[in-house]
């Protein structure tokens, strides 16, 4: 246990439970572990944003940005994520309950905001997971060409194959149980693909090192120069995932503000990670072979060290981010689940713990069966959902840095252990960023919505949202 003592996080949270919702509740209930320590915390984070494109996608980046192009875009995308993580930061330490976004903004903006807040954050986590469960079996078919058993059906040009459903939903059960069992298993296991990750990476970059040439990595910036704007406006959803760190606050065993700390440091190491790859692909092939890779960072490191095996150890490592992330995103899920039900914005049955586990298990079921499901609709299905979870997360991240600012303001006194300097610079400077985002989602952007796939997505889910809010929340004022 940090410093503080369980009274003190006991009154915290009665200090902000809003006075519709549920009485607290008994001692006897069960309580969240408090177990995660600080390498537990940068593995959640840092796993969390390493998924599967830096295998599959640095080729494009090269190609599109120029070696140090793609560097700098993932500079200027990460110093924009790092700006609303500084937010994230001074709330996790001042208010480190399970739930994160939901408890910053339903203090500091009130409980109709927050729930918008949350309700989308929740579309981006559960739709990540969803996307998991296919582009896993992709990845394996990558290293196993026989993994395809039979085409079940075909679904707006994608077929779905027995073998891949098989996969990805069988994948779904393991991650589903080993969240359900305990908070320790499921960092457990993000600690064990987060090491095949580093693993992979560290071999690509030695390879890079002892074999690589500049020549190859040139142009530096690719001609014309908007190529950045296009690996730019693509970052902030690869950085999709250090806010999972505060969902996980009651969780974890530190000071609170080591806590923001290492959000932000978290945002610090990806960022590197991705910029440090993609520069030692760029080294490893001309950009016109990189361009046709189908999967750059593999064939990359086949080049350097003339041998498949180093293609394979990059694939795996590939395929670690895939379930780094998935297993992130099933603790922020159900975490965010749990919020909500705390709040009386969703069923209650979500807020209830396991008795041995200590597990918000019912969300964590809830996602897994919907991932079970998700291999059924094919790959491009799933493409609308993760596109338009991208949009909702962007949408998150403008209400944060909105209750950043108001908590400055209507509670001056609040104890901040993680204190931002120059808050007002910091908090707008979010805001605007975030909106920023947001227009590249809108008509008129080169990644924009599809219509009416990823705008029906967010539709449909903002109807269920209102519903849900008018007979859990207002239902209980009428």
């Amino acid at each position: 246990m940090y410093p503080s003592a369980d009274a003190d996080l006991t009154n915290l949270v009665h200090m902000n439970r809003d006075p519709l919702t549920k009485p607290a509740a008994p001692l006897e209930t069960p309580k969240f572990d408090r177990v995660l320590r600080s390498r537990d915390v940068i593995t959640l984070g840092f796993g969390a944003m390493i998924g599967w494109s830096w295998v599959l996608m640095t080729g494009y980046w090269v190609s599109e940005a120029g070696s140090v192009g793609t560097v700098l875009a993932f500079a200027g995308g990460g110093l924009a994520i790092a700006l609303i993580g500084l937010t994230y930061s001074e709330l996790v330490a001042a208010m480190p309950q399970a739930g994160g976004e939901h408890v910053y903004t339903h203090r500091g903006l009130g409980a109709g905001w927050s729930f918008f807040c949350t309700w989308s954050l929740l579309l981006a986590y559960v739709n990540v997971c969803l996307f998991e469960a296919v582009a896993l079996p992709t990845a394996v078919e990558y290293l196993f060409p026989h993994i395809r058993i039979g085409t079940l059906w075909r679904l707006f040009d994608s077929d779905v194959d027995l073998g891949f459903v098989l996969i990805g939903a069988g994948t779904s059960v393991l991650i589903t149980v080993v969240n359900v069992i305990g908070i320790r298993p499921a960092t457990w296991f993000q600690s064990v693909t987060f090491t095949i990750i580093v693993v992979s990476g560290i071999a690509l970059l030695a390879g890079a090192v002892g074999y690589g040439t500049m020549d190859n990595a040139r142009p530096w910036i690719g001609m014309p120069a908007t190529g950045i704007l296009t690996v730019l406006i693509m970052v902030p959803t690869l950085l999709v995932g250090f806010d999972v760190i505060p969902q996980s606050a009651e969780e974890i065993n530190l000071p609170p503000a080591r806590i923001g700390l290492l959000l932000v440091v978290s945002v610090f190491l990806a960022v590197l990670w991705y910029g440090v790859i993609s520069f030692a692909v760029a080294t490893s092939m001309p950009i016109a072979a990189l361009k046709e890779s189908s999967m750059a960072t593999g064939d990359a490191a086949t080049s350097l060290w003339g041998h498949p095996a180093a293609g394979t150890l990059l694939v795996l490592g590939g395929i670690a981010g895939i379930l780094t992330s998935w297993n992130a995103f099933v603790i922020g899920g159900s975490r965010l689940l749990y919020a909500l039900a705390e709040s009386d914005m969703v069923p209650a049955v979500f807020a209830r713990l396991h008795p041995t586990f200590h597990t918000p298990y019912v969300g964590i079921i809830a996602i897994g069966v919907l991932s079970c499901l998700a291999p059924l609709f094919g790959r491009t299905v799933l493409v609308w959902l993760i596109n338009a979870g991208g949009f909702a997360t962007i949408v998150a991240y403008v209400f944060v840095p909105m209750a950043f600012l108001a908590l400055r303001r209507k509670e001056p006194d609040l104890e901040r252990p993680f204190r931002v300097s120059h808050p007002r610079t910091v908090g707008i400077g979010a805001v605007v960023l975030a909106l920023a985002l947001i227009t590249a989602y809108l008509p008129g952007s080169p990644s924009a919505l599809s219509w009416p796939h990823e705008w029906m997505t967010i539709t449909v889910w903002t109807v269920i949202g209102l519903l849900l809010y008018a007979r859990f929340r207002l239902g209980r004022r009428g």
